[in-house]
């Protein structure tokens, strides 16, 4: 077995098999970081101390047959805004390069008790994109290439999580979204990545850019993998109120499936896309009943974005107060943070009411349905130097976003094609809330069914 590529599951197989040792495995996806980490911009720091220190210590509990589970030896990536003790948590921002917290977020606790090994923290979009950016560039680290393309952008604002999965530089990787940020990188770097219901899995310990809208989830080779990691990062965390006290077993269900599929879902997509997305219907309707649906008229992304607008202009307000913006990467992020301010609180209200009501109309428009399928993306990766988004905020149509991070709705976003020009595409599957094991299923056997999870880049084999 090759490990570069290997899924978590097939790793702690072959680990408890003896096959594989988690100190070898540690160095060698920390030879991968440091060797091609460069070459995408998609690694901030190593944590290659912790890393063998916590790699000897599994091997050692293995060993004596101390079994933590499926993650026990299995090296990992975190994206740079949760906090590892003593190590620099950057948040993606060059006047923020040396900051530092003395203790874990309860994500990477978490994920070191389940046995799983930080070897990295990964590139991100400054301040998770809290400043507006619109362009690549907005990283202190650089632009994050996805491994299919070094002159396409890998997706943000957790692109040094999507590209260094796809590329082989870890096995799984955290990342966060508040609108976008897991899935986007899944769809351009051709991995599979879950964001999970809000309050799923503690923030504790992670960058705040919308207190009502943020959330942790993984990106893997697999949906299966995906399934793995949330059952160690989820759970009651009395330092993070939001958190569910729902505890959370990953399982996959058989059965036929009842999908829905927006009648706008390919409004405005890139031919490639909705080519795939239109394959990939042919597929999921081998085993479930596949149904159009629509979203009735509703204002979805004025209300979730005046949420985020406001809550970044909060919680990055002693940062805006101090001038840090000018330091940004990125010039529109120098003002980004100032038109925030202007968000009003009646503005801010009258959106945290209509949110209550959109809830309502998803759960309506999705009754009787396992998933609600659409593509990831309506485009492939964006050239390194294009803008990816209108200037004018709000003028991109993102109905699933929108209702998926407004309501707090799980999803999982999977591989399943690419473009003329060798770019990857996704298929995204959301849920109900705290139903992730449903979309996590449907997606599993997708990709049980198709390869295109198992295709990798040419340039990262060796």
């Amino acid at each position: 077995m090759n490990p570069v590529f290997a899924s978590v599951r097939e790793l702690s197989q072959a680990i408890q098999s003896g096959e594989e040792s988690p100190v070898e495995l540690t160095e060698l996806f920390i030879g991968r970081l440091r060797e091609h980490g460069p070459k995408l911009n998609s690694v901030v720091t190593l944590t290659e101390k912790r890393a063998l220190r916590e790699a000897r210590k599994a091997q050692r509990e293995i060993r004596e047959e101390i079994h933590r589970g499926p993650l026990h030896g299995i090296p990992y990536g975190g994206k740079d805004l949760l906090a590892a003790r003593g190590t620099p948590t950057t948040w993606g921002a060059a006047p923020l390069k040396d900051l530092t917290f003395g203790y874990d977020a309860t994500a990477v606790r978490k994920l070191k008790r389940a046995g799983a090994i930080l070897c990295a923290k990964l590139a991100m979009i400054e301040l998770a994109g809290g400043m507006g950016y619109r362009q690549p560039n907005a990283s202190f680290t650089g632009p994050c290439a996805t491994p299919w393309s070094p002159s396409h952008w890998s997706g943000g604002s957790s692109s040094g999580s999507g590209s260094s999965v796809a590329a082989g530089l870890v096995p799984f990787a955290i990342g966060s979204e508040t609108w976008g940020s897991i899935l986007s990188p899944a769809n351009n770097c051709g991995v599979s990545g879950l964001r999970p219901t809000y309050g799923r899995v503690s923030r504790h310990g992670a960058m705040a850019l919308s207190w009502t809208l943020d959330k942790l989830g993984p990106l893997c080779l697999t949906a299966d993998d995906c399934g793995l990691v949330l059952e160690a990062i989820s759970g009651y965390d009395p330092e993070d109120a939001s958190t569910t006290r729902k505890r959370y077993r990953y399982s996959v269900e058989v059965g036929e499936f009842r999908l829905g599929v927006p009648k706008d879902a390919l409004d405005e997509t890139q031919e490639a896309v909705a080519d795939r997305f239109k394959a990939s219907l042919t597929v999921l309707e081998r085993f479930a009943t596949v149904e159009e649906i629509e979203f009735p008229s509703f204002p979805y992304e004025a209300v979730t974005r005046t949420i985020l607008n406001a809550e970044a202009a909060s919680a990055f307000d002693e940062f805006t107060e101090k001038g840090l913006a000018r330091g940004l990467t990125a010039p529109e992020d120098h003002y980004g943070p100032y038109a925030r301010t202007v968000v009003l609180a009646r503005d801010y209200l009258k959106a945290l009411r209509l949110r209550g009501r959109m809830a309502m109309i998803a759960e309506d428009v999705m009754a009787g349905y396992d998933a609600v399928v659409a593509p990831s993306r309506r485009t492939v990766a964006s050239p390194m130097g294009q803008e990816f988004r209108k200037v004018a905020p709000g003028t991109a149509k993102d109905v699933m976003g929108a209702v998926g991070n407004g309501a707090g709705l799980p999803a999982v976003s999977v591989p399943n094609g690419f473009s003329g020009e060798g770019l990857p595409t996704g298929i995204q599957f959301m849920g109900h809330a705290y139903d992730e094991n449903r979309v996590l299923s449907v997606a599993v056997e997708y990709q049980r069914r198709t390869g295109w999870h198992r295709m990798h880049p040419e340039a990262f084999k060796a």
